[in-house]
């Protein structure tokens, strides 16, 4: 077995055990929800033949109960989405990251995107691998130049600064202001009078709402001008929503329709969507026995009377209806299925750990999550190595989260047990 085998393995076990899945444990488990994964190619295929432009919603959302593996399926799908040359972000509703703020969630996603076959920040990676010569460049160019675009005129300016510049800080600015930050209209004028271009593009300070939401279209233009796909958004613990004052719910159902293409005037072409909910959402704040948000919302805002407010309504409805009726659920796996994924784990903690579990007859609760069957046998199987004598080391050590580090004092090697969180931050 190779060290790479061995170490791949390691990483997976770890991470079944603390229940957060990583690249490795999807990649040795998979995933056995082929609805969903059939839902999700064909998703890629649209984007990727028309961008999504056949008015069918831009993704689904997963429903699913805690520990039963949606957090699993998002990265499952992302290894998908990148195979299939998709730029993809992954990234969890949280309190630093807001469904209902544009701004604070595309710059949480464009800093967690990845890049196919690319490591580093995706803006750049993007723009590296940008070629102005290629057809697809051209397209682009003359879309964001053109007024149907409905794009502000500093995102064509900047395309062009970019372009052109031979000045690195200038280019870093701009793919900066691109993944999310602020750019000066001064700063702007400065760098086209640079390069004669001034009066061709009349720049105007741009409101920074409008600017969050125009990104979520430039940015799929952006990379399908680099040669990729499309853009693919994984959106983790929608359920959150629940959680936010009324208004921000309203403005997280509008930011749901928004992205799954069917608000008013605002269709990403070449972005896909898919969220993860937990299963009892529905019921506790759209549903009459819960919060109601399905009825309350909308006739509390259009009794406001203002015309943002009633846009405002009519996008939080159709967010509430595509969380209702474009969602997938979760399936349980039977008493074959879960057999299968053990075989699978003791296959991988025995290239893990150099010890082979015995097989043995064991208990299977269908009605279990499959995070609490995962931590189980794990459980189980790192008692069985002690009581069973193991005599590897080494081994033994990792399960406990040690490793040996080796040092050497004047001039003789000394070996002792160090915390694998002190030599790998990231192990905890």
């Amino acid at each position: 077995m190779s060290q790479d085998t061995h170490l791949m393995s390691w990483r997976a076990i770890e991470a079944l055990r603390s229940g957060v899945p990583n690249r490795d444990a999807v990649n040795a488990l998979g995933s056995s929800q082929s609805e969903i994964e059939d839902a999700f190619r064909v998703l890629l295929d649209r984007l990727r033949s028309d961008g999504g432009a056949n008015g069918e919603p831009l993704g689904f959302l997963i429903e699913g109960g805690f520990g039963q593996g949606k957090s699993h399926l998002l990265e499952f799908l992302q290894q998908i989405a990148l195979q299939e040359n998709f730029v993809c972000s992954k990234v969890a509703v949280s309190k630093e990251t807001s469904l209902f703020d544009s701004a604070k969630l595309y710059r949480a996603s464009v800093e967690a995107a990845r890049v196919p076959h690319r490591v580093g920040s995706a803006v750049s990676e993007i723009a590296t691998k940008i070629s102005p010569d290629s057809a697809e460049y051209a397209d682009f160019f003359r879309w964001v130049n053109s007024p149907e675009c409905g794009l502000s005129v500093i995102f064509a300016a900047t395309v062009f600064i970019h372009e052109r510049s031979r000045d690195p800080e200038v280019t870093n600015r701009i793919q900066q202001f691109w993944a999310g930050d602020k750019l000066n209209k001064p700063e702007v004028r400065s760098w086209l009078k640079a390069l004669g271009e001034l009066s061709t593009y009349r720049v105007d300070k741009a409101n920074a709402t409008e600017l969050a939401s125009q990104r979520y279209i430039f940015f799929p233009r952006l990379a399908r001008a680099a040669g990729f796909a499309g853009w693919v958004l994984l959106i983790d613990e929608a359920e959150l929503v629940g959680r936010y004052a009324f208004r921000q719910r309203a403005r997280s159902y509008a930011q749901v329709a928004r992205l799954l293409g069917k608000a008013e005037g605002a269709h990403a072409v070449g972005t896909g969507t898919v969220f993860a909910i937990a299963d009892e959402f529905c019921g506790a704040i759209l549903n009459p026995m819960g919060k109601h948000d399905e009825e309350r919302i909308p006739n509390r805002l259009r009794a406001k009377g203002s015309e943002a407010d009633t846009l405002l309504a009519s996008q939080a409805e159709r967010g509430m209806r595509l969380i209702q009726k474009h969602r997938f659920l979760l399936q349980r796996p039977n008493a074959q299925g879960i057999a299968e994924i053990h075989g699978r784990v003791r296959s991988i903690y025995q290239d893990a750990y150099g010890w082979g579990p015995p097989l043995t007859d064991f208990f299977v609760d269908e009605t279990a999550k499959v995070r609490t069957h995962l931590k189980r046998w794990i459980n189980e199987w790192d008692l069985g190595a002690c009581r069973n004598n193991h005599t590897d080391g080494e081994a033994t050590q990792r399960r406990a989260g040690l490793v040996r580090h080796s040092t050497k004092a004047g001039g003789a090697h000394s070996v002792h047990l160090r915390p694998m969180a002190e030599l790998l931050p990231s192990y905890q």
